[in-house]
């Protein structure tokens, strides 16, 4: 039997992404930035002839500005602007528009795309306002919502509110001002809407205005004469899904992913980064595919580069699982930590716990962690005495007396029992929490990694395994 070619796919894939790709049309070739520098270094252009000086348009009298020259469609000027960005070089279309950043190398782009939950931001602009754009479309970071289709525009202008991803974007810039390294500019756009499944949102209008939002970050880019590059797209989908199904919740998102990969492809983007969180929800909202759907995502997503960065019992929450604005700019922290390790060529794990064994009267959790487990002594999520694990299934009465790390290997963890627990005993992490006080939602814990300071740490993941031996 002779198996039928799929109508598009890769041929040649290299780890920053898709060499060559086929669809309906032909080949699709990506060339190195190398190669094409090479191309335009052998082509014989002859030089323009002399003109005359093109003329300068009116710029706004309240700027404060100076050394203005034109440079073809673009009028470029140094100026003394409010935010982060402060006095440096500014560019404005000749045709008017909005006063952006002057900046060097590509148009960058971090963008998102989720439920509802995502489709929120904090109001003010960003720290660093002219650097932080959105398509000039009147919509803004927060997207069309899922009411309506995104339109095209080669336009870029400053933000009036903060998502999760603009304040990836802007933790970004700030760290790469600390290190006296180039501002570039960072496009960024959530497209949310209402679907009921993981597979809808990969088919409904949300993922159709994001690869508006691709080919808008190209032709932005086109406009202004440099080239683009996505680096993220940040997933949030969890609580949304209707299904209750956990392998379907999983092959929707691989299914969501494959579609924005080939998405972005078309409009010759290389594959991205995909940042999630391991949503915990609260413990009065627990809807969705819940931990067991994004347990089978985190270790089978496919070929797709997909980096959970954090549990989100490391955010403050409201009631009904919304980011807080505090939340909001915690989880930016580890989204933006996680991106430059994996950028930087390095690796974000958080630790996972894998295996729940007998170990006598106590239980003994294997987990995969990039360095040594800790139980945080200074608890600042309000776990417990018991860092956020708990027994489900006991019917001797056994329970936990205690945790901590095995001393014979430092990513391993001891529950200390009062006797040995009996039943189809199951342990659970971050999941089954009672609730406290504060704006952390119920399903907390308290182990992590051994590195990393303040906010920056590798939180272990929620978990729920039964316990063999």
């Amino acid at each position: 039997m002779v198996e039928k070619i799929p109508p598009e796919g890769v041929i040649i894939r290299a780890e920053n992404g898709d060499v060559i790709r086929y669809d309906e049309t032909g080949l699709v070739l990506r060339l190195s930035d190398k190669v094409i520098a090479d191309i335009a270094a052998r082509l014989e252009l002859k030089p323009a002839a002399a003109t005359e000086a093109l003329p300068m348009p009116d710029l706004p009298d309240d700027l404060d500005l100076w050394a203005a020259r034109r440079e073809g469609d673009w009028v470029v000027f140094q100026a003394n602007l409010p935010g982060a960005d402060s006095a440096r070089g500014y560019r404005r279309h000749v045709s008017g528009g909005a006063v952006i950043a002057e900046a060097r190398g590509p148009l960058l782009a971090v963008m998102g795309i989720g439920g509802a939950r995502a489709g929120l931001g904090s109001p003010g602009p960003a720290r660093f306002r002219w650097h932080v754009l959105g398509p000039a479309d009147d919509i803004g970071a927060v997207g069309q919502g899922g009411l309506g289709e995104a339109v095209a525009t080669d336009v870029l202008e400053p933000l009036r509110e903060l998502t999760v991803e603009a304040l990836v974007a802007d933790e970004l810039l700030a760290r790469r001002r600390a290190a006296h390294q180039s501002l570039p500019l960072i496009v960024v756009r959530a497209e949310t809407d209402m679907a009921a499944t993981a597979h809808d949102l990969g088919s409904g209008i949300a993922v159709a205005n994001l690869d508006r939002g691709f080919a808008n970050l190209v032709s932005a880019a086109g406009r202004m004469g440099v080239g683009a590059q996505v680096l993220a797209v940040v997933l949030d989908y969890t609580l949304e899904d209707l299904t209750g199904d956990p392998v379907a919740y999983r092959d929707g998102m691989i299914a969501l992913m494959e579609r924005i990969t080939r998405g972005m492809a078309k409009q010759g983007l290389a594959r991205p980064v995909f940042l999630s969180a391991f949503d915990c929800g609260t413990q009065t909202v627990t809807r969705g595919p819940g931990l067991e759907g994004q347990w089978e995502l985190s270790w089978n997503h496919g070929d797709h580069q997909l980096v959970f960065a954090a549990p989100s019992y490391a955010f403050g929450m409201d009631d009904t699982g919304r980011l807080t604005d505090k939340g909001r700019a915690e989880k930016a922290v580890l989204l933006t930590e996680a991106l430059l390790a994996v950028h930087g060529g390095g690796k974000w794990l958080c630790p996972v716990i894998q295996l729940a064994e007998r170990s006598g009267a106590d239980i003994r959790l294997i987990c995969e962690a990039q360095d040594g487990l800790i139980v945080d002594a200074g608890d600042p999520f309000g776990a417990g005495q018991l860092a956020g694990f708990a027994l489900e299934g006991v019917t001797n009465g056994a329970r936990i007396t205690g945790v901590e790390i095995d001393p014979s290997d430092a990513k391993a963890v001891i529950l200390k029992c009062s006797k040995r627990p009996e039943g189809e005993v199951f342990v659970t992490y971050a999941h089954a929490a009672k609730a406290g006080g504060g704006p952390y939602p119920a399903n907390r814990g308290a182990l992590r990694g051994d590195s990393g300071d303040g906010a920056v740490r590798r939180w272990a993941l929620p978990a729920r395994l039964r316990v063999t031996g």
